[in-house]
């Protein structure tokens, strides 16, 4: 794990952009490449599909307005950490870094991360089975969720002093999509995980008096907009509200490594650029976002975030954040400890946050940010838990779809009362895996009547289980394999055949609109709500005689495994609503697609007590040990070390 040491706050970004060259170096060119809708130029045809979208939705020129917005201390900071880059940088790849750069890198980690491609399944759902169906199987779920934080005041520590604890859950990649660095110059100390290809620490960090830790806020910052669209002599036309306008359009070309050019047509109305459909289909979707409104990706925050000291000077700094929008607590040495929402969060019609609406209509305009967004102090006898889940009513003004309140329940019953919270009590919180979400669909397999001998036997394999994800489970690989079996039984239901047919937008939004994940995410509401005259139990015991006939594996582990590459695959213990939140997609795959890319535990009392991992190590090079000498760590829930004063 480097510690970066500078002269200066310019003379830290560049070492630090110097650095993660040296480290990740192919890791950041894939992202900048990414961020300018170029990877067809390295990766051929496959990449195309990822480069149209990012032409479309203006990428790479919202990175560069973002960046020319920004106060000169950040753009001066930004343009070292750049200098940094292609001082360190072997380039290999064609083109070169950017100022805006590590701002369109941001951008690419987080454009589909917020609600927009839901509201693609949303739209195709109410098509097919009405609005209603929405409530059963429109959520977000928890595929864009699983992340854990909390906070404990000085009177539940062993230390006396609050502490932070977490692990956020993303795409499991190899390289990993955090960095774990030290930075150091004048009037700067901090321990965080920064994203390769952008300067400072954005999401986690411990400047040695405060600390700061986020999760996902599952709000709604994204908007699509139904666009109708036509072609003129003069180019293309949309319908507003008081007629039909001119669009702004130019045609791109994306070069593809072994084949022709593609062209794309780039469109953009008053409500944002068109990312799906054209005039050639007479409509469109566009994309309309809080970055792009405002030319701001809050990337302001980085600065004073690096400088803080107090629980207000975080919360001062986070007033500047844009998106995504997190939940994030705070805490000093001082003893104060604080919880707000940062970020921005559009006031529109309540429609625009479920559905695309239609552009022409005035009704879901814009009409401000949201204010003043969900706050609070947390006592020093206080805990305070968030894991992407509803809380309460203060919620309902930021979004429409929260992840289920298992995590958050299990982790506030695991905390309880104690008094003796420290790093390896969080290790141990973080590796929990009850599944309390099991529950309601064992009781279905038990309704089941009629069964087999086999079949029998699986049953009581299953309602013998523990509830636990253990990797070497008998029981959690029998569950999970009649689980997946419904799962593909439903998405068979006549009911659901609309949605079975393939989808008119491009393949880069499957995973969004795939039927059988949807209902994998959603079986705990229709198990729930029985919903269209399903008959859920002659279905549980058809999935029973299924797993009967091949047999169950012998071990959750023997299927739910990471496989990073270059190094064997990882059997994982988790689920996906276990607080060891390791997501798969029943149904379609045991493989871990998602999990905690990092985990930490920051001390307020002593930093040098405070701990962290990540998945695999500093280098994206799969020939240099630091690469995955922390997977084993990782892999058995164990925390290191983060690096300590002496060592700068």
């Amino acid at each position: 794990m480097p510690t970066i040491v500078g002269s200066s706050i310019d003379d830290l970004a560049f070492e630090q952009g110097r650095v993660t060259a040296l480290d990740r170096g192919d890791q950041i060119e894939l992202d900048r490449l990414h961020a300018e809708g170029r990877t067809a130029e390295v990766l051929g045809i496959g990449g195309a599909g990822w480069d149209a979208f990012a032409r479309q939705a203006l990428l790479a020129t919202t990175a560069r307005e973002c960046f020319e917005r920004m106060d000169v201390a950040t753009q001066r900071f930004c343009t070292a950490y750049v200098a940094g880059v292609d001082a360190g940088l072997a380039r290999r790849q064609p083109g070169g870094w950017a100022p805006w750069t590590p701002l369109g890198i941001f951008s690419v980690q987080h454009i589909l991360f917020g609600t927009f491609p839901t509201k693609l399944w949303r739209a195709r759902v109410a098509a097919a089975l009405g609005e209603d169906a929405l409530d059963v199987i429109g959520g977000e779920g928890p595929a864009l969720s699983g992340s854990n934080a909390w906070v404990a005041g000085g009177a539940r520590t062993t230390s006396g002093s609050p502490i932070i604890a977490g692990d956020p859950h993303r795409v499991l990649e190899s390289p990993g999509v955090y960095q774990q660095v030290r930075l150091v110059c004048p009037g700067v100390d901090v321990v965080g995980l920064a994203f390769p290809g952008v300067p400072g620490v954005q999401h986690f960090g411990h400047a040695g008096d405060v600390a700061w830790a986020i999760t996902n806020a599952m709000a709604d910052y994204q908007d699509l907009f139904v666009e109708r669209l036509r072609r003129t002599t003069a180019g293309v036309e949309a319908l507003g509200a008081e007629g039909w306008y001119a669009a702004d359009l130019r045609v791109e070309e994306v070069q593809v490594r072994g084949a022709d050019p593609v062209p794309v047509e780039v469109i953009v109305t008053r409500q944002g650029p068109v990312v799906l459909g054209g005039p050639d289909e007479g409509e469109g979707l566009s994309l309309r976002t809080t970055a792009r409104v405002g030319r701001d990706l809050g990337l302001g925050a980085i600065l004073p975030l690096l400088r803080a000291r107090t629980v207000e000077d975080v919360d001062r700094a986070l007033d500047r954040w844009v998106e995504p929008v997190n939940n994030v607590v705070i805490a000093d040495r001082a003893g104060r400890v604080r919880y707000r929402v940062a970020g921005r969060v559009p006031v529109r019609d309540e429609r625009a946050r479920r559905l695309p609406v239609p552009a022409w209509d005035e009704r879901y305009t814009w009409t401000g940010w949201l204010d003043p967004l969900p706050a609070s102090e947390v006592p020093p006898d206080g805990v305070l838990v968030t894991a992407n889940e509803r809380r309460g009513p203060e919620s309902e003004a930021i979004g429409h779809e929260f992840a289920p309140p298992h995590r958050a329940d299990r982790l506030r019953t695991l905390i309880g009362d104690r008094t003796d919270l420290d790093a390896d009590v969080a290790a141990d919180l973080h590796t929990d895996t009850l599944l309390p979400a099991a529950g309601p669909v064992v009781e279905l397999l038990e309704a089941a009547p009629g069964l087999s001998a086999g079949a029998g036997a699986v049953r009581a394999t299953i309602t013998g289980w523990d509830r636990r994800m253990d990797a070497g489970s008998p029981g959690a690989a029998a569950f999970a394999a009649v689980r997946g079996a419904l799962v593909r039984l439903l998405a068979d239901e006549k009911v659901f055949a609309e949605l079975r047919s393939p989808s008119p937008w491009p393949a880069l939004f499957d995973p969004w609109l795939d039927l059988t994940g949807r209902l994998a995410q959603e079986l705990e509401r229709i198990v729930a709500g029985a919903p269209w005259g399903l008959d859920l139990v002659a279905l549980a015991g058809q999935a029973l005689e299924e797993v009967a006939r091949t047999g169950p594996p012998g071990s959750w582990g023997s299927t739910h495994a990471w496989v990073p590459g270059g190094v064997p695959a990882v059997p994982l213990s988790g689920d996906t609503e276990c607080v060891l939140s390791t997501s798969s997609v029943p149904g379609v795959t045991d493989v871990v697609l998602r999990g905690p890319v990092a985990r930490y535990v920051w001390d307020l009392g002593d930093r040098s007590a405070s701990r962290w991992i990540v998945p695999l190590g500093a280098s994206g090079d799969p020939a240099d040990p630091h690469h995955h000498d922390q997977l084993a760590h990782w892999a058995a829930g164990r925390l290191v070390p983060v690096p300590s004063k002496e060592t700068a």
